[in-house]
């Protein structure tokens, strides 16, 4: 009787004590969003006692506990592989120094014993991490050829057998992949959509799009139809050409002045170019929300320079390619040396990232999240996250929508700028796995 009341008995704590050998007392206490009487249901022989706690705040409320989920829920791995995804690019994204006009990742697929399957996606670029697409399908067959193998263990036992076989930094792409896999994998297991396993703050974000280095004219059209699509806060590649720079920006500025800008510099400044910048962004009346890797990675030195002079004009510094560690993240806040931390799920896994989120969240870090080259499996993986944890201040989750195809089928639903994540369960999206080409057919 009680359990018809019930949407889940069998997940609620209970204590029952004995009254005689034909009845017993059986307290189930539930967590209540109102302060409302629950009735005390009796049968002949069983007494049921329905308890109501307190409320609870929405955020506890919608929370699914991540940690206790890995600690306690057993993993057994029936089928993993790693195949080769590619998809073209509307126009080429820039990294540094290097350019990319077609995406080759690998797809993760990892199916449990109990029939649930997750998705993950490992970003391949050898540019950034000397990794290839055959050393990253070859690597991320061995850790699933390990997974059949492994006997059923926690979530948590099988991470840390992962990060022993993938330790190195140059793994961490390929660490991610499989940790969103088997995290998605979980998720679908228990019906619960990652961005409530993560914490539930919300199941809506907005995102940041990324204008690439263009001329002043190409860079206003581009910016004008990102505007009228709903994006209403733009980031602007820099950090090569000063004076045109400023020229694109300008002309972004006159043509739509109720933009917001973020600048990513990717190391191209010297430190006082950098300064430089700031001071012509006064001149022209434009304070960016954030201005990311003025100078490059080792430069600690310049990049507090910088940081200190940005923080006169009201602009916080974030760090992208600086910040490769938890080692890392501990001198930043330690030196004070910037305001702002991007966090990419390639460059630190899941795991990682979560660290860093919480050893922000104490400093007081301003956080973003951000995508490389990924389609909607990894974006959405981080989306999730992201709108769970709700601390990132800013997002850009931008790359699938350069993409010249979307291979996922589902996932969230993207309108203009904002992402919904509206699935029942997991991360929501799939690939048609029998369209990819096996680790034997490379693109």
């Amino acid at each position: 009787m009680a359990s018809s009341l019930l949407s889940s008995p069998a997940l609620l704590p209970f204590s029952s004590s004995s009254s005689s050998s034909s009845s017993f007392l059986l307290h189930l206490r539930i967590p209540t969003t109102t302060s409302s009487k629950l009735r005390i249901l009796s049968t002949h022989a069983t007494n049921v006692e329905l308890i109501a706690d307190p409320p609870t705040p929405s955020s506890q409320r919608l929370s699914f506990g991540f940690q206790n989920v890995a600690d306690t829920f057993w993993v057994n791995v029936q089928r993993a592989e790693g195949r080769p995804l590619s998809i073209g690019l509307n126009s080429p994204l820039h990294f540094g120094n290097s350019k990319l006009e077609t995406l080759n990742n690998v797809a993760i697929r990892v199916e449990l014993s109990n029939g649930c399957v997750g998705w993950g996606e490992v970003q391949v670029l050898p540019s950034v991490t000397d990794v290839t697409l055959e050393m990253a399908l070859a690597k991320a067959q061995e850790v699933c050829n390990f997974l059949l193998r492994t006997p059923p263990a926690t979530l948590t036992s099988v991470f840390d057998d992962v990060t022993a076989l993938l330790s190195p930094r140059e793994f961490a792409p390929i660490r991610a992949g499989v940790e969103m896999a088997l995290i998605d994998a979980v998720a679908n297991s228990i019906s619960v959509p990652l961005w409530r396993l993560f914490g539930g703050v919300t199941s809506t974000l907005t995102t940041v799009i990324t204008v690439p280095i263009l001329s002043p004219e190409e860079a206003s059209i581009l910016a004008s139809k990102y505007y009228n699509q709903g994006f209403e806060t733009l980031k602007l590649v820099v950090g090569k050409n000063f004076a045109a720079e400023i020229a694109a920006i300008e002309a972004i500025h006159a043509a739509q002045p109720c933009c917001s800008f973020m600048f990513d510099a990717n190391e191209g400044y010297t430190p006082d170019e950098a300064i430089k910048f700031l001071e012509k962004l006064k001149d022209v009346g434009i304070v960016p929300l954030v201005f990311e890797q003025p100078v490059d990675r080792d430069d600690w030195k310049g990049l507090h320079e910088v940081s200190n002079v940005a923080r006169t004009y009201g602009i916080p510094v974030a760090v992208d390619e600086s910040c490769r560690s938890l080692t890392d993240v501990w001198k930043i806040i330690d030196k004070n040396l910037v305001d702002a931390i991007n966090i990419k799920l390639p460059k630190f896994g899941v795991l990682g990232a979560l660290e860093i989120i919480n050893l922000a969240r104490k400093s007081g870090l301003i956080l973003m999240v951000d995508s490389m080259a990924e389609t909607r499996l990894a974006t959405g993986f981080a989306g999730h996250l992201a709108a769970g944890v709700g601390c990132f201040k800013y997002i850009v989750l931008d790359t699938p929508l350069l993409l010249a195809e979307d291979p996922v089928v589902g996932g969230y639903e993207a309108s203009g700028a904002v992402y919904k994540f509206n699935n029942a369960r997991g991360q929501g999206g799939f690939l048609n796995w029998n369209l990819l080409p096996d680790a034997g057919g490379l693109p």
